[in-house]
């Protein structure tokens, strides 16, 4: 039966582990009273996670910060790195490089968005890019960090950053988090699910042990699976595949050899692109491609070529479906992670819609009925945000001018939303970006991508057209010089992490 209007959660059931389940059990445990709202967590050994090596984006930060766990100590537990942003080769053309950095570019002056100062500027100096006027563009290519200065009146506060770690050392760290706080986790496979005939609510989950596990609530974190909102609730998928077309990943990780990078490197590839995340011993890689265009061998010959280092294991397949759950909040169960939607990792945004689920959820915390006005803004919110970085992650492959295979020759000629369609072409007017509706990607980022992928506006803004031109070179050059000169006195990304956070086994060396 459902419970009266009113009445509040006593049994929370999350279904699943890996980084979406230890995320919302470790999010819960630190809000809520153990003594009021039991927590349990059913997952299997037997069922493996997709989790490989992890890029984020510094929102991550937030979400450490929001359960008081310190940031060396999160390092050390999940062998973490540094990551100042994501440096993009072949996208635009074959040949072409560009850093997509966490930080600004530059600084805005008298009103005016400091690239439109830029595309002033190349006109007199052809060869110029925007990212060096990024703090973080340039120590990253000189693989040197320091954590940023507080203090506005320094260049060091242009700082930003996320980082790279095992994410199967993060979902046992968090574990460990959640256990202290009153987690309970059962080992167990789930073999049937049980709903209130009336209302269709999730009552109990039995499993293969023949235990049964009753709760008020459940979250769903059984991965692509989808075991209680798809195969139970029935809820439908939105596929973004024709849009999005790579459907299969190859991943695997190799030593780690030659200098500790401070940022993530994407390579575009003849079906699709390939990801390289530095950890502090070992070093994340993936292929990520059409099945209809490449076949496996291929998309793993093509994988262990263009590894740095000697592979540590045999790849590993993933298959997925680009796209979401039509409802995230179906009744009385919410999914959380690849459960609710999978966007490939491009702009390594899965923890973040992870944390987005896990967020908002916290934020309209229901009682026991599950209001439908409380349900209804959850699925508005996070379709919404899924559909914004989607925007973003298409933007990579339309932006493109290959034409050198089947691949490339879609991509760059396929019809895209509307609401991307919009941005780009106000862009290529003059240069203008908007953020709308709290949007996970500022100015930054869609210039840092645009620009990089040869998209450069028909015109220049009006105002910045009246300037004098000597005044605005002074100003770009001063900020340049000011980043070259702190970029200088940094130490090395590796020196700085040994000194701050290593996790103790010896360093790979090349």
């Amino acid at each position: 039966m459902v419970e009266a209007s009113g009445t509040p959660i006593k049994k929370i059931v999350i279904v699943g582990g890996g980084s979406a389940g230890w995320m919302t059990a470790a999010a819960l445990s630190s809000m809520l009273s153990k003594e009021a709202v039991s927590i349990t967590l059913v997952e299997s050994e037997q069922i493996g996670t997709v989790g490989v090596g992890e890029a984020t984006i510094p929102d991550v930060i937030n979400f450490n910060a929001m359960l008081g766990i310190p940031e060396q100590d999160f390092l050390k537990a999940t062998n973490g790195t540094f990551k100042l942003g994501i440096e993009f080769k072949n996208w635009g053309q074959i040949g072409d490089s560009y850093f997509h950095p966490f930080g600004a570019h530059g600084v805005d002056m008298n009103g005016v968005d400091f690239h439109q100062y830029w595309l002033r500027y190349r006109k007199a100096n052809e060869g110029s890019v925007i990212e060096d006027f990024s703090l973080c563009s340039v120590s990253a290519k000189s693989n040197k960090f320091v954590l940023p200065n507080n203090d506005p009146r320094s260049v060091l506060s242009q700082m930003r950053y996320a980082y790279h770690f095992d994410a199967t050392a993060y979902a046992k760290f968090l574990r460990q988090y959640a256990e202290k706080r009153g987690v309970q986790r059962i080992e167990g496979k789930v073999s049937e699910v049980s709903q209130d005939a009336n209302s269709g609510f999730i009552q109990s989950v039995g499993l293969e042990s023949g235990d049964v596990v009753q709760g008020d609530l459940f979250f769903d974190c059984t991965g692509f699976q989808a075991l209680l909102m798809r195969n139970t609730l029935g809820v439908g998928f939105e596929d973004w595949a024709h849009w999005l077309p790579c459907d299969t990943a190859q991943t695997v990780a190799c030593e780690r050899t030659g200098a500790l990078l401070p940022y993530t490197i994407s390579t575009a590839k003849s079906a699709g692109w390939q990801w390289r995340i530095p950890t502090q011993h070992r070093t994340g890689n993936g292929h990520i491609y059409s099945s209809d265009l490449l076949s496996d061998d291929e998309a793993i010959e093509s994988l262990l070529v263009d590894l740095d280092g000697k592979p540590l294991a045999d790849p590993r397949k993933i298959k997925f479906k680009t796209g979401h759950i039509s409802k995230f909040w179906e009744k009385n169960c919410v999914a959380i992670g690849l459960s609710g939607g999978f966007l490939e990792p491009l702009e390594s945004t899965s923890l973040f819609l992870i944390q987005e689920g896990i967020s908002k959820f916290i934020s309209l915390f229901p009682t026991a009925d599950m209001p439908q006005t409380v349900t209804r803004e959850y699925n508005r919110q996070l379709a919404k945000k899924f559909a914004q970085v989607r925007d973003f992650i298409i933007l990579h492959y339309k932006a493109t001018q290959r034409t050198d295979s089947e691949f490339w020759n879609y991509c760059r000629t396929m019809s895209v939303p509307d609401s991307l369609t919009e941005k780009m072409e106000l862009f290529a007017e003059a240069g203008r970006i908007f953020r709308y509706e709290d949007e996970l990607f500022s100015k930054p980022s869609w210039i840092a991508v645009l620009l990089g992928q040869n998209v450069l506006p028909r015109n220049t803004d009006p105002i910045v057209q009246t300037l004098d031109e000597k005044q605005i070179a002074h100003s770009l050059n001063s900020m340049r010089n000011a980043m070259n000169s702190a970029t200088a006195s940094m130490p090395s990304h590796e020196a700085f992490l040994r000194q701050y956070a290593w996790a103790g086994a010896p360093a790979m060396s090349s």
